[in-house]
């Protein structure tokens, strides 16, 4: 046998066993970077990842560590694209086309919270333990980011998973305390005055706070929240204009007819007349700004509710109300009697009209009538008024009602008719006696011819003199009070006329 061959085979002898170990060594620390358990939670902020080395989390090569005992956030780019990547126990991974399962099990007090995950490519979120998903962004992308908010308390197995595909590689994970408010969100506005109630998340999930829409005189209103994706205030916190929702209340009473409301949104809207257990307007999708309109006939108090979700780009709400009919005044009794030298008008109306005011108009011959007062409507729902004339004629008069509907329509009541028994021939009769504005009425008990009406201070000095004519008994006469508007006190009001003498009262101007 030639040398050179015999120190081949002993080469041989050496080389084999050399190899042999080698291959041992790696196949060793590839079972101890791979071995163990792929489901094993981490706690106290701490993450375990489970790294394997496709896209489809398969072949698992070993764990590694995200998060810290102060915070369970991290960002991590695996030391750049197509490297390799160091795992626990001394094992690697090329940063292309792999995968990594991150597991924590994290105990929260009640409380909302905001959950923002980023990655380059696809990423999604689980809080059971991956049954189903917060979020999911389980596709080849650059570098996105999204986020979910929610209510949590007690313990969630969190999982993340997160997979590269080519190119850049990135998964983020952050999480914070959500903002939130204490209002009782149950409570309706009035006054024509919507209360929005304001939630971060498209289906009503965290409250963050409280608005106002409409005004005292009309519910109507248009919001567009400052614009798309930016910080919305409310009497909370400030919410982004995008994945968000708002529910109005407002509970209003209307008169008996027939009223249109109009609502328009991008993107879901509903409007509801009986505190939201039913829905007369329902465009509850995805769409540009778009409105919808329904006539209802009503008659009472009715709790409207308005919802409302934005998911993205652009956002708008927006409500208006048309009155279309109003039923008329229904007078169902008018009366009159005397009472301590005055006479007191009632009447009643039917509970499905709808008053907006009563003009008192009286009269000596059934004929030509004067307004005396104004009765303003307190509610829709009052049925019951009464209005008393202070210085009434002397012998028979005659009362109609001017009655104003809320459309403007006037219509006049029947007349009625009082007799009035004579006052002694002297007596005047000074109303309002606190005289708050710039003239007071005067009556006498009979007729006055060249009447004059003179006011004086309590010192005799005069401050004003109207010369007033001929008065009929029970006539009312406007008297200015001149100069005596410059100052408080009790001031004498002096009548006189041929064949009449003087007759005196005061009146006191506060």
């Amino acid at each position: 046998m030639p040398l050179s061959f015999c120190n081949n085979l002993n080469d041989m002898k050496i080389f084999l066993p050399l190899t042999f170990l080698l291959f041992l060594n790696i196949f060793t620390a590839k079972s101890q970077c791979s071995s163990g358990s792929t489901n094993v939670y981490g706690t106290n902020n701490v993450w375990i990842g489970y790294v394997y080395n496709n896209a489809n989390l398969g072949s698992f090569q070993g764990r590694v560590n995200e998060g810290s005992a102060a915070s369970p956030n991290f960002d991590q780019n695996f030391g750049g694209s197509n490297v390799n990547y160091p795992i626990i126990g001394g094992c690697t991974v090329q940063t292309e086309t792999f995968s990594v399962r991150y597991r924590l099990s994290k105990t929260f007090t009640s409380g909302n919270y905001i959950f923002t995950v980023g990655g380059d490519d696809g990423y999604r979120l689980s809080l059971d333990g991956g049954s189903t998903w917060v979020i999911n962004r389980w596709t080849d992308q650059s570098y996105t980011a999204t986020t979910y908010t929610a209510t949590l308390n007690g313990t969630y197995n969190m999982v993340l998973e997160y997979y590269e595909n080519g190119g850049e590689n990135r998964i983020s994970f952050s999480l914070a305390a959500a903002c939130s408010a204490t209002e009782n969100t149950s409570i309706s506005g009035t006054g024509n005055t919507w209360n929005g109630y304001v939630y971060d998340g498209i289906n009503f999930d965290i409250y963050t706070g409280m608005v106002q829409m409409g005004s005292v005189s009309d519910p109507s209103f248009d919001e567009n929240f400052g614009g798309a994706n930016v910080s919305y205030s409310t009497s909370g916190c400030a919410i982004q204009t995008e994945t968000f929702s708002v529910r109005y209340r407002l509970s209003k009473t209307f008169a008996p007819g027939t009223y249109m409301f109009t609502v328009g949104a991008d993107d879901g809207y509903r409007l509801s007349l009986n505190g939201g257990s039913s829905w007369i307007i329902n465009n509850w999708g995805l769409h540009s700004y778009t409105t919808t309109s329904y006539s209802a006939s009503l008659n009472g108090t009715y709790d409207m509710v308005l919802e409302y979700y934005e998911n993205a780009v652009d956002n708008r709400i927006s409500f208006a109300m048309q009155t279309l009919s109003l039923l008329p005044i229904t007078l169902q009794s008018f009366t009159a009697k005397e009472k301590e030298n005055a006479v007191q008008l009632n009447w009643n109306i039917s509970s499905n009209s709808n008053p907006q005011s009563f003009e008192i108009e009286r009269s000596i011959d059934a004929t030509s009538f004067s307004a005396i007062g104004t009765v303003q409507s307190n509610s829709s729902s009052a049925t019951q008024y009464s209005f008393t004339d202070q210085a009434p004629f002397r012998g028979t008069a005659y009362y109609r009602l001017k009655m104003t509907d809320m459309t403007g329509i006037t219509t006049y009541s029947a007349t009625i008719s009082i007799r009035v028994a004579a006052a002694s021939a002297n007596k005047i009769n000074i109303y309002p006696t606190i005289v708050t504005g710039n003239s007071f009425f005067v009556t006498a008990g009979s007729n006055i011819r060249n009447a004059v009406i003179t006011i004086t201070g309590l010192s005799g000095n005069i401050i004003a003199k109207q010369n007033a004519g001929n008065i009929t008994a029970g006539q009312a006469v406007r008297v200015s009070t001149g100069a005596a508007n410059t100052g408080k006190g009790i001031y004498v009001v002096i009548i006189s006329g041929s064949d009449f003498g003087t007759t005196t009262g005061k009146i006191i101007i506060p």
